[in-house]
Order: C-alpha cells, then structure tokens, then sequence
C-alpha cells in the first residue's frame, strides 16, 4: 500500500469508515472497521492526518489518536456536508471528510481535553436543568390560568403564583397537585443553585475568565463559558472571526458591488451566542435609563438611530471581539467604568 497522507474517518458506535489518499490524492483506502479494531489499526499507522467530524465522541477519538502520534482535525458537519459527492452512506461521509481537510481554507474545531470535556458537562447540565424549570414553569402558568390565577412574569412571578395557589379555593385533587408541581419546582431551583456555585468555584480558579469578567456585560457564566467552549483562541484569525464563529455576524448577500448585509448568521453554539446577547441587554438597558457610569459614546450613538435589540447583538458582537483580544493575548480590559452584572 502507497503511503497513506490524510484520511478521513466517518465515527459510529460500533463501526468506523475509513478514506485514505496519499501524497498524489489518490485513493489508497476503503476500509470499515469496528470499534475493537480501531486502537491496533493507528497504532502500527505511521503519522498520519485523520480527519473527523466534529460530533459525539469526536473529541475521544481525537484524544485518543493524538497519543499514538497522529495529527488529528476535527471539522464542523456543516462544513464537510458540501464536499458529498453524492448520497449518504457512510463511505460517501469518510471521503467527504478526507476532501474537505485538504482544503487550505478549512476551518477545524480543536480537540478538548477531559477536563474541558468534564467542565463543559458541568454547563451542559445547568443548561438542561434550566430548560426543565422553564418547562415546569409553562406548565403551572397554563393550569393555573384554567382556574384564573395568573401572576406577573419572572422568577418572582412564579414564587408569587405558587404562594397564591396555595391560598386559592381549589378542588382537593389540584391543590394536591399543584402543591408537586411547588416542591418540583423548588428541587429544581435547588439543584440550579448548586450548579450555580460550582461553575462559580470552576470561574474563580480560572485565571482567564476571572480577567473576562471586567467587560462590562460580562459576568462569571459568560466568562466560564467563552473559556470553556474556546480551548485554543488562537485558532481564530481575529476577533471578527471568533464572532463568525458564535454566529453574531450579519449574513452576506452583497453582489455588483453593493453591500447587502442581513440578519446575523445564529451558527455557533446557541447558549454562548444568546448569553451574550443577555448581557449586552443588560448594557444596553442601563445606558438607556442613564444608570451606567462613564457610558460608551459609540453605545450611546448606535442606541440613538438604532433599536435597542439591534444595538444589543452589535454590543455583544463587539464583546466577542474584546473576549477574544483578552483570551489570545493574556492582556487585562482597561475598563473605563463599573462592570455591570449579567449571567
């Protein structure tokens, strides 16, 4: 067999396909193995670029071959999608794969180590946990709405609906179950709180995102997150770029000449991308009201011709950028008034 350049790997459970191609781009293997093969396969490989798709359990394997001496990448599904040829069967997959890690413009995802991987399970976990709350939440407005008992919006809302629940002249059976509902809702509350402090301890032992939390807007989630979800900043070419990436860039329909930007792409991870749009909210809501010290001057210009959603996703494309600056560089943010709190 000639020697083999770069191959790409489509991943399953229980069964890998693999396409090689060696040094003139010609196909050198077609070869399906199963999980029990994999490790003695790599190992008498000699190193070799392997090219993954970035999804559930990529970053094992990455881990895994990059200590057998390989040079492994991981791609984006969204970006190797356009290089199947035709179809989609695994085979189609793994040399779409071995096409697109060739090409000099290819974007990779980098490999997270176990720690990030256990710290990003920590976010993940609060994330469900919260969208569980919000779940429960829905379902108590809704019942409760059937027998006229509504409640402002919020977290105080909510204690406030319960509280008159509780009171209210109901049939036995819905006091009953709304009373579950209550203690569903408190439990869950409790478990987020506790997640709440451990990614506050994870923030506070982070050097990095400690030095995030002095933009304005910024607060300690936002700032656990960008050094979470970001392993490498340096991977990324600027701060524009890094914004592309959590997708706060507007989409390009210019042609002719004639510049037509659009809404924002929203590619990326949709967690990080929302929060920072809450925080530049939060902002954005203060230096309309006047309670912001030292306001930004191109804030409150954008602000005055803008609406004030627009000028929120501007502000967090912005913070984006700074957050890069701050992560590739090392350098503090010279803040030039109070950081405001946000998630």
């Amino acid at each position: 067999m000639d020697q083999i350049t770069r191959i790409g790997m489509d991943t399953s459970k229980r069964f890998f396909q693999l396409h090689g191609v060696d040094g003139r781009e010609q196909v050198v293997l077609r070869r399906q193995l199963t999980r029990a093969q994999m490790a003695s396969f790599f190992e008498k490989l000699p190193p070799t670029l392997v090219a993954m798709e970035a999804c559930g359990g990529a970053h094992h394997w990455a881990r895994e071959l990059t200590r057998r001496g390989h040079d492994v990448r991981l791609i984006a599904p969204q970006l190797a999608k356009p290089y199947v040829a035709r179809g989609k069967n695994d085979a189609a997959d793994a040399a779409a794969l071995c096409e697109a890690a060739g090409r000099p413009h290819m974007r990779f995802v980098p490999a997270k180590s176990e720690d990030q991987q256990a710290a990003l399970m920590l976010a993940g976990q609060r994330e469900r946990l919260v969208g569980l709350r919000t779940q429960l939440v829905n379902t108590i407005r809704g019942h409760a709405a059937e027998f006229g008992v509504i409640a402002a919006r919020g977290p105080a809302g909510v204690g406030r609906l319960l509280d008159r629940l509780a009171a209210a002249d109901l049939p036995a059976l819905a006091r009953e179950l709304f009373a579950e509902l209550a203690e569903e809702h408190a439990s869950l509350c409790g478990r987020i709180a506790a997640l709440d402090r451990r990614l506050r301890d994870w923030h506070n032992a982070s050097e990095a995102a400690r030095r995030l939390t002095a933009i304005p807007g910024v607060g300690p989630l936002i700032a656990s997150l960008l050094v979470m979800k970001t392993p490498d900043p340096r991977l990324f070419k600027s701060g524009r770029d890094f914004a592309a990436w959590l997708g706060l860039t507007p989409r390009d329909h210019s042609t002719a000449g004639k510049a037509r930007p659009g809404r924002i792409t929203r590619a990326g991870d949709p967690m990080l991308r929302s929060l920072l749009v809450v925080g530049a909210t939060a902002v954005v809501w203060q230096t309309r009201r006047g309670a912001a010290k030292n306001p930004s001057a191109w804030l409150q210009a954008l602000i005055a011709r803008k609406p004030a959603k627009l000028a929120a996703v501007a502000l967090a494309n912005k913070m984006a950028r700074i957050a890069w600056k701050l992560m590739a560089s090392g350098e503090r943010y010279a803040r030039r008034g109070p950081a405001i709190a946000a998630a």
